[in-house]
């Protein structure tokens, strides 16, 4: 039987199919693969985190909590050196530098930004010896590849794991007892052990449950998310509201209030506990109604800003903005002023006060 049939045939043996909203989907639980049999699989395995950024930190020390033998690879003498020293990894035992740590891990984690992953690259590469696997949490590196130059050798296992959240948020929610969900991929299983592995790493760093993906997907979705509703759309719609308050006469506090403040303490956990309809029913008629007519003017509204969003990243154009823009010398300094801006803004600095006035902090 060859390797792509066994491949298959182990899939729909190990993995659930669930239904989510009409479409049935292939997903891993921990009832499946429990941290029990993830330890087995990984028994004899180093893992190599290289990278002690944003993700690095959670997925590392998740690992490590969790009875596996993780090493970090880090440059040496900067704060994030510092930092991992600070979370208990010793220099020359479990802290190396990343050309060390890469030729200890049979398993290496590559959790660098998307930019530094190109300038590392050929570290990396020259200690990817065969059988080795070569993990990824973004399928940047991978699907961008004509603009990265990062080309794996033949002879390793490429996987993914991406957990649908920050480093930070991986490792508070695994601290709670509670799982980060976290997407799945194997672009190339050279020893047939891939799918082993990948699984047994999600379940590791703390994964609630992991579903399907490829690393083309993946990253899709990803920057299309962090542009759109994640991050760059909900700045952009907020902020437009508030502007409009402000232009007719309500105060900052107000103005917050109304835009941010109740929905991120009071809606956002209602519809995050039992979807939106859930949400409109615990809400007046009032607001029921409006809500109802106005959803569908702002969804014509901004479709048109994400298809166009979503041609963007498919085509390589964001991601080369992305490349171009985080490779800078002096991209650190640029970014900084971004964010003061941010922070400085009114509508951020009444968010300031707001915060402050909550009975929790009081």
């Amino acid at each position: 039987m060859n390797r792509w049939l066994c491949h298959h045939l182990k899939l729909k043996t190990k993995m659930a199919q669930m239904n989510f909203g009409g479409v049935t989907e292939n997903v891993v639980t921990r009832e499946e693969f429990p941290l029990e049999k993830a330890r087995e699989v990984l028994k004899n395995e180093t893992i190599a985190v290289i990278g002690y950024g944003v993700q690095g930190p959670g997925q590392s020390l998740n690992l490590r909590d969790n009875g596996f033998n993780v090493i970090v690879g880090q440059r040496k003498g900067g704060k994030t050196w510092e930092k991992a020293v600070a979370d208990g990894w010793v220099p020359g035992e479990t802290l190396f530098d990343i050309d060390e740590a890469c030729q200890r891990g049979t398993i290496i984690q590559y959790l660098l930004s998307d930019a530094a992953q190109i300038e590392v690259w050929p570290t990396v590469k020259k200690n990817l010896t065969p059988g080795k696997a070569l993990y990824f949490s973004h399928g940047f590196g991978i699907t961008y590849k004509e603009r990265t130059g990062i080309v794996p050798p033949a002879d390793v296992d490429v996987i993914l794991v991406a957990p649908k959240g920050s480093g930070t948020s991986l490792r508070t929610m695994f601290l709670e007892g509670r799982g980060l969900n976290s997407s799945f991929a194997i672009f190339q299983d050279a020893t047939g052990k891939a799918w082993d592995r990948v699984i047994a790493l999600g379940i590791g760093v703390g994964s609630g449950y992991l579903f399907e993906t490829t690393f083309k997907r993946e990253v899709y979705s990803d920057l299309t998310g962090e542009r759109g509703t994640l991050m760059g759309a909900i700045q952009g719609l907020l902020l437009a509201q508030y502007e409009v308050l402000r232009e007719n006469g309500h105060t900052p506090s107000e103005a917050f209030n109304e835009t941010v403040e109740e929905l991120t303490q009071s809606l956002m956990p209602l519809f995050a506990k039992n979807g939106m309809d859930w949400m409109y029913a615990n809400c007046s008629t009032t607001a029921q109604r409006g809500a109802l007519d106005w959803m569908g003017p702002f969804h014509d509204a901004t479709k048109p800003v994400f298809e166009k969003l979503y041609s963007e990243v498919k085509c390589g154009n964001e991601a080369q903005r992305s490349i171009d823009t985080n490779s800078k010398p002096d991209y650190r300094e640029g970014l900084d002023a971004e964010l003061k801006a941010l922070r400085e803004s009114e509508m951020w600095q009444a968010g300031a006060v707001v915060r402050k006035l909550r009975p929790e902090n009081n």
